[in-house]
C-alpha cells in the first residue's frame, strides 16, 4: 500500500527539483525526505528519481506516479472538505498569500465582507508577489493564492490547482512629464523603443507582461533601472531616469506630478489576476466563502 504523505514528498521534490529545496518546503530535513523517497521506491518497486546536475528529475515510472499523485492529494482535499461540512459550523482560519494590490483591490474589501457574513472565518494575509503565491499554496503554506499569470508558471489545466479567473487590468505607460510623447492622449509602444526603461526584477509576473508587449510590439526593452516596488518606478520615471509599464490599480493615489500616465494604442499589455486553490479544497467550508467573497469583490472594480 503506498503511503499517501509520501506521494506529498515525491510532488514537493518534483516541483522543487532538488530534495534540499523540498525538505525546506515541507519543513524536514533532507535525510528525512530521502528516506521517505526510498520507501515509496520499495513501496512501488521502481526508481523514481534519478540525479540530474545538482538536482533531480523523476523517472518515467516516477512522472506515471506523480499523475497519480496529484489526484490522490485532491481526493483527499475533497474528503477533508466534506467531513468539514458534515461537522459543520464554519468556523476557523484561512490563509490567503497575494501580492499587495491584489490585497488593495479585492482581498482587503473581501476581509470586510466576511466580517459581516461569516464571522466565524478569520483571513491570515500573506504578502507574496504574483509567482510566489502560487508556489506558497503548494507547499502547504497558504489556503488561497491570489495570482496572476505569468510566463512558465503553472496554467489553468494543472492537476494540482483549483483555479478562479478573477479580473483583468491594463498597463499604462508611465513618462516623465517632459518626455516628448508626454502630452499625447496615448502612446505607442513602438515609439518608445529607443527609451531606457524602468522595470521589475526579472521572475516578477509584471517584468513578463512589459517584456511580451514590448517584443510584440517589435522591440527588446533596454532596462536600465529596476524595482519590484510600483512607487519607486514612478519615481524613477518622474526623475526622467526611463519610462515603464506599471499596472492600472497600482497607479491609484500615488503622487504623479513628475511623471505622465497614458494608455497604450493597440493591443494593451494586461495582467490576469485569478485565485487558486489545492484541486478539491475549493469546496471546503471555510474556502468556498472565500472564494466567493474574492469574486464579489472583483466584480465590484471599475470596468478598466
Amino acid at each position: 500500500m503506498i503511503d499517501p504523505r509520501r506521494l506529498r514528498i515525491l510532488r514537493a521534490v518534483a516541483d522543487h527539483r532538488t530534495v534540499t529545496a523540498a525538505a525546506a518546503a515541507l519543513y524536514l530535513t533532507p535525510s528525512a525526505v530521502s528516506q521517505q523517497l526510498a520507501a515509496l521506491e520499495q513501496e512501488t518497486g521502481h526508481v523514481l528519481l534519478t540525479r540530474s546536475g545538482r538536482g533531480v528529475r523523476l523517472t518515467a515510472a516516477g512522472e506515471i506516479l506523480l499523475g497519480h499523485a496529484h489526484e490522490v492529494l485532491a481526493q483527499l482535499e475533497r474528503a477533508e472538505a466534506e467531513l468539514a461540512a458534515y461537522a459543520g459550523g464554519a468556523a476557523g482560519e484561512v490563509t490567503v498569500a497575494a501580492f499587495a494590490t491584489g490585497i488593495a483591490e479585492v482581498l482587503a474589501p473581501a476581509i470586510a465582507r466576511l466580517g459581516r457574513e461569516h464571522p466565524g472565518i478569520r483571513l491570515r494575509v500573506r504578502d507574496a508577489e504574483g509567482d510566489q503565491s502560487l508556489p506558497m499554496l503548494l507547499d502547504g503554506e497558504a489556503d488561497v493564492a491570489l495570482a496572476v499569470e505569468y510566463r512558465g508558471g503553472p496554467g489553468a489545466d494543472d492537476a494540482r490547482l483549483s483555479v478562479l479567473p478573477l479580473y483583468a487590468e491594463p498597463f499604462d505607460a508611465v513618462l516623465p512629464t517632459g518626455h516628448p510623447l508626454a502630452d499625447l492622449p496615448t502612446v505607442a509602444l513602438a515609439d518608445l523603443s529607443d527609451a531606457d526603461w524602468v522595470g521589475q526584477h526579472p521572475g516578477n509576473p509584471c517584468y513578463d507582461v512589459t517584456l511580451l508587449a514590448c517584443e510584440l510590439a517589435g522591440f527588446q526593452p533596454r532596462f536600465v533601472h529596476s524595482s519590484d516596488d510600483f512607487r519607486a518606478v514612478t519615481a524613477l520615471v518622474g526623475a526622467g531616469a526611463g519610462v515603464a509599464l506599471v499596472p492600472r490599480s497600482a497607479l491609484r493615489g500615488m503622487d504623479l506630478k513628475e511623471a505622465r500616465v497614458l494608455p497604450v494604442a493597440g493591443p494593451a499589455a494586461t495582467r490576469r489576476v485569478f485565485a487558486a486553490t489545492r484541486r478539491g479544497a475549493e469546496s471546503h467550508p471555510l474556502i468556498a466563502p472565500v472564494l466567493a467573497a474574492l469574486v464579489r469583490e472583483a466584480e465590484r472594480l471599475p470596468a478598466h
